[in-house]
């Protein structure tokens, strides 16, 4: 039997289909990826699976009296509560027991009351069995494993930023070892070591699973099968992540043939019904015109519209583009040690280091975000900069990508905004949706869009394959080797960078 049933499952955001009657079971014990593009509705069935959004038809059927996780990365914590203590919230239930436990045990001593040492005795054996004594250690080992430990876990949960929450729920979240796991992009709040460890903790997990993410070689190693969005299916594949793509090429090559056939048999069909709407082939052209319109069309195949993405670049014949001495940057104190770099000109160059230890910290500084705490940097004379953000926020989410566009570079006209953005892969009524309304995926095309329509010849870049589908990270891993210029790269996904990067900083803290 299985843990997940869903059934005929339609779905629609805004005028778009997500699902349309797609099914597929999840069993005990298996590891489900889910993929597919920018805005095809992953994080959406996430939330259809927790409840949060209730589909326009079918059904989601869980096994009774399963335990479910949820990693939900903005969460309310309580900001009153130390790291350490809302990790042990995770085992709640144990310290209530140990807390009556206590109370018995207390009052035996008083009364001798014998019926309570009984039941004090099987609390105790209750606690044993469930490793209650060994809490300290695994909650040690968990944030040791994401990166929580250096964060002080004595550390209020109010000074946290959201990347740092974020694992922090995570942690917490594994620690109650759930019969099922439901993970939307677990790996965007953490560095490379951090993954590993997350990796290895969830091919060895005992339950059932299911993570949404872009980190393919993430999902290489922990997936046992594959849901694939595509044309408002779901489509389970099983075996690795790498061997769904052999599955799928198959499979998109037969689905290109039949679109093209079904095309041209519609074609061909509307042509006969225009010529013979009249004359003694108008009932035969009127029972093909109720054929067409009872027809199960097939879904145009977006993947044949990869997106284009180069960059505008300007010259830059400086030896060195950038030059930092002794910098330090921080808010109410530093939070790397001084820094001492040369970018050369057309040096491509990537920071590594733990979560919060202070990468996007100093490319805010870098650009001027940010004040500098000591010290300086300088860039070259001829250095024009192109820089990505990684958060998604927006001055006003209300307006459309055209919009959006539209503010930076008046000088475009609707057309040409709209050719560009479909470049980078906003197509169609994408483009006029209010950005808030969009996916992450598709938020962070419209940023790379109004990135690339800027002439630079220094790129700095804070994580910009966070959100991105298969395809945009390919076309846009294409772009920065071919990039001319210099750039400056914060990344966690070694996959993206490993082919084209010169050098490779590692950033360790104070």
């Amino acid at each position: 039997m299985s843990l997940l049933k869903v059934e005929n499952l339609s779905h629609s955001f805004a005028d778009k289909r997500l699902y349309d009657n797609a099914s597929f079971d999840l069993y005990k014990g298996e590891h489900m990826g889910v993929v597919g593009q920018n805005g095809s509705g992953k994080s959406t069935l996430i939330r259809i699976l927790t409840g949060d959004v209730v589909p326009d038809q079918g059904t989601v059927q869980w096994q009774s009296d399963l335990k479910i996780g949820h990693l939900d990365q903005y969460a309310e914590l309580s900001g009153g509560r130390t790291i350490s203590e809302y990790l042990q919230t995770a085992f709640a239930p144990l310290y209530e027991i140990e807390t009556k436990m206590n109370e018995l045990y207390g009052e035996c001593a008083v009364t001798g009351d014998e019926s309570k040492m009984l039941q004090a005795a099987a609390y105790q054996e209750q606690l044993e069995a469930q490793d209650f004594y060994t809490i300290e250690s695994r909650i040690g080992k968990m944030a040791a494993g994401l990166g929580i430990d250096a964060l002080g876990m004595d550390r209020p949960i109010r000074e946290l930023s959201g990347g740092q929450r974020a694992k922090v729920i995570l942690a917490k979240l594994l620690a109650e070892k759930p019969d099922v796991l439901l993970l939307d992009e677990p790996t965007n709040f953490l560095d490379q070591n951090h993954v590993d460890w997350l990796a290895g903790f969830l091919t060895n997990f005992d339950g059932a699973l299911i993570v949404v993410s872009h980190d393919y070689d993430f999902l290489e190693r922990i997936s046992t099968c594959v849901c694939d969005i595509e044309f408002g299916t779901i489509r389970k594949y099983y075996g690795s992540y790498s061997d769904f793509l052999r599955q799928k090429e198959h499979q998109r090559q037969d689905y290109v043939r039949r679109f093209e056939a079904q095309q041209k048999h519609i074609a061909k069909t509307e042509e006969y019904i225009r010529r013979n709407r009249a004359g003694v082939n108008a009932k035969i052209a009127q029972g093909r015109k109720k054929q067409l319109e009872r027809m199960d069309r097939l879904t145009s195949p977006t993947f044949t519209h990869s997106p284009s993405i180069h960059f505008r670049e300007g010259p830059l014949t400086a030896q060195v583009a950038l030059a930092v001495h002794n910098l330090e940057v921080g808010y109410r104190s530093s939070l790397l040690p001084q820094l001492n770099l040369k970018v050369a000109g057309g040096q491509k160059l990537v920071l590594t280091g733990f979560n919060g230890i202070g990468k996007s910290t100093l490319l805010k500084t870098l650009v001027g975000h940010l004040p500098a705490r000591a010290g300086f940097y300088r860039f070259a004379e001829q250095a024009s900069i192109g820089y990505y953000e990684q958060a998604l926020t927006w001055e006003n989410d209300a307006l459309t990508p055209i919009q959006v566009i539209s503010e930076r570079y008046p000088e475009l006209n609707d057309k040409e905004i709209r050719r560009q953005l479909a470049l980078c892969g906003v197509r169609g009524n994408l483009a006029s949706q209010p950005i808030g309304t969009l996916s992450g995926g598709e938020q962070s095309k419209v940023k790379l869009c109004r990135l690339l329509l800027s002439p630079c010849n220094f790129l700095i870049l804070d994580e910009p394959t966070n959100h991105l589908d298969a395809e945009t990270k390919k076309a846009l891993r294409n772009a920065l080797a071919q990039f001319s210029g210099s750039v400056l790269l914060v990344s966690h996904e070694e996959g993206f960078y490993k082919d084209w990067v010169d050098r490779i900083v590692q950033l360790d803290r104070i």
